[in-house]
């Protein structure tokens, strides 16, 4: 992969890569000329999308086996981010752990967190320190619109606790660094789409009662995003100015809340 950068095109990791909007990502950017690193768990699918995207579009794939729930599998696909130092890492790979949690395994919400908080913040610290130093790139996590729907009473997508509590680390995660990030040349974003058309969802299967949207559609409006310079990327949202509101909220609430005294309702009386 070293000669191939030599050739002056962008290089992207893409995590999750072998199905669904990772691998809609790794098409989109090996269409555009981006030589590519694709990780995933299952080999034999990385190896045939390697295949096809390098004889559709002429760039160089390399595919990294790798569970990142594993200590070790995070570790192989660290060492590729600080040897490789790509341009842009996509950090997509995740499952959906799906269940009551007091019926769940603990080590299905232990992977949950692994692979949707640890990984991305491991994969994300490997791979900004070259970016920064460099002053140009730029790293997309994939959360989900669940990732605000905390409060929220949804029916049949009960059983989300852990997913969406994973998921709402990533959106604050990506909002706090990207302060961090202004003015260094380096970009980041957090994806939220909501219902996708993939194997996500497993024997769960997709709610009847959804609109669903396509991969291939989901990540070119998040590369889309990215080139408006967008933070926060909600492909079925016409009115991104809903983000400033819950954003103003958020102020307000933090305002509010950092104070002296507690507040009147918590006061003891008499």
């Amino acid at each position: 992969m070293d000669s191939a950068k030599a050739e002056g095109r962008p290089l992207a990791l893409v995590t999750g890569a072998s199905s669904g909007i990772g691998a809609a990502f790794a098409e989109h950017l090996a269409r555009d000329g981006h030589h590519l690193i694709i990780v995933a768990r299952r080999a034999e699918r990385l190896r045939r999308l390697a295949q096809r995207l390098h004889a559709d579009f002429g760039v160089a794939v390399e595919s990294l086996v790798a569970d990142l729930t594993d200590p070790a599998g995070l570790g192989s696909v660290e060492q590729a981010l600080l040897e490789q130092r790509p341009d842009l890492l996509i950090n997509n790979a995740g499952f959906s752990g799906y269940g009551p949690f007091t019926e769940i395994e603990p080590g299905v919400a232990d992977g949950v967190v692994r692979i949707h908080a640890l990984a991305v913040a491991r994969l994300t610290r490997a791979a900004l320190p070259g970016m920064v130093a460099r002053g140009s790139g730029a790293v997309i996590n994939v959360a989900s619109l669940l990732a605000l729907s905390g409060p929220l009473a949804l029916g049949r997508m009960t059983g989300r606790a852990t997913y969406a509590g994973a998921k709402a680390f990533l959106l604050a995660f990506t909002q706090a660094l990207a302060g961090e990030l202004e003015g260094s040349g380096v970009r980041i974003m957090v994806l939220l789409p909501g219902m996708v058309r993939s194997e996500f969802h497993g024997e769960h299967g997709l709610p009847a009662h959804l609109p669903v949207m396509d991969a291939a559609d989901v990540a070119a409006a998040a590369l889309a995003g990215l080139a408006l310079g967008e933070v926060v990327c909600v492909p079925g949202l016409e009115d991104i100015g809903l983000f400033e509101k819950l954003r103003d909220l958020q102020q307000a609430i933090l305002s509010g809340g950092n104070q002296m005294e507690v507040a009147a309702r918590y006061r003891r009386r008499p």
